[in-house]
């Protein structure tokens, strides 16, 4: 444990959920754990005691990637933790794969035989991931190349990795359900007669979507605040002049609103309390890396590949690569768009910035 997470409280100390099972965490809320092939190895996902008219059930929160080995404990989790009770509805933060590659699988699953299991998830994420799953955009292929050389990234044995990475998305979320029901910030979704209040956060994907419910004192985070790693927050080629960081920063302070007491269920890591702490040190992080970003360029010119041993101190493969560059533009592009920084296009097509 870093010292950073040591000032956070875990309630369930080390207990994990074994792969198949859960563990409750809240009355009616229950913890699934699955695994995946990157770095970052495992997701969590989050069982609610439901009931729809009438119906008694389960709505799932988050999917894991479409694998087989995901589909294998998705059943363990159904044959042992459901109480021999169906599916409801799958809600899903946000669009990523990790989060909703097993989206159409659990919906037709769970809504054959005349029964809706709707996919619940903001009209933005939604469509979205139906885009990724057909064009692969900004996480693969020719334009994502195009994308990182224009920021550095030159090895052309990288390069002709990205390009070959066409299909990255659709691999893990290979169709999206073809309807499902939009969240909104702010309004409230009755899941077993408790209410849970939508809180829209932005800067890691376009529209996600956390949970809170003021009776549990507890906030599904979804990846908006993790305990243990700072969130991803990415320029990609979809939207090559955003600023992603501020609006991320801004979604984190605002969940400052919930109670101190707030039991926080995040995609990756445990389950924690210590929410204003987390999002202080949050922002003391992204301070520093600002920082770290202006010093580099004041004394040469920098484009985004230059920042990577500034910014991240360990060896990366390509996969944390290509999202070390989205993050080191966006830090880029918020000093940028505030004026502190000048972008500059060389002779070679690598953008580099310098004090403005």
């Amino acid at each position: 444990m870093n010292p950073l997470e040591q000032r956070l409280d875990y309630p369930l100390a080390d207990r994990l959920p074994e792969t198949g099972r859960s563990l409750e965490v809240a009355p009616g809320v229950r913890w699934v754990r699955m695994g995946l092939p990157f770095a970052l190895d495992h997701i969590n996902l989050w069982l609610l005691r439901d009931e729809q008219e009438g119906q008694a059930g389960w709505t799932i929160v988050d999917c894991g990637i479409t694998s087989d080995a995901t589909r294998a404990a998705w059943e363990s989790v159904f044959e042992h933790e459901l109480q021999g009770l169906p599916v409801l509805r799958v809600i899903v933060t946000h669009m990523h794969p990790d989060h909703i590659g097993l989206a159409h699988w659990l919906t037709e699953r769970w809504g054959a035989g005349g029964r809706d299991c709707r996919l619940w998830i903001s009209a933005t994420d939604f469509n979205a991931a139906r885009i990724a799953s057909q064009s692969t955009t900004g996480f693969g292929g020719e334009a994502a190349a195009r994308f990182f050389a224009s920021h550095g990234l030159t090895d052309p044995d990288s390069l002709q990795k990205v390009r070959a990475r066409a299909n990255y998305y659709a691999s893990m979320v290979p169709q999206v359900p073809a309807q499902f029901r939009r969240l909104m910030d702010g309004a409230a979704v009755d899941i077993g007669g408790r209410p849970w209040r939508c809180i829209a956060g932005y800067g890691h994907s376009p529209e996600h979507i956390s949970l809170y419910c003021d009776e549990l004192r507890v906030l599904i985070s979804g990846d908006m605040l993790l305990p243990r790693i700072s969130t991803n927050v990415s320029v990609i080629d979809l939207e090559p002049e955003a600023n992603p960081l501020p609006l991320y920063l801004g979604s984190v302070h605002a969940l400052t609103a919930l109670p101190t007491d707030t039991l926080v269920l995040p995609s990756h890591g445990r389950p924690f309390r210590g929410l204003h702490e987390r999002v202080r040190q949050l922002k003391e992080h992204h301070d520093l890396r600002l920082a770290e970003v202006m010093q580099a360029c004041a004394e040469r010119p920098c484009s985004a590949a230059d920042l990577l041993p500034v910014l991240f101190k360990r060896t990366l493969d390509l996969h944390q690569t290509t999202f070390a560059i989205g993050e080191a533009i966006a830090h880029l592009h918020a000093l940028w768009f505030d004026g502190r920084l000048r972008r500059i296009r060389g002779e070679d097509g690598v953008f580099r910035f310098a004090p403005a």
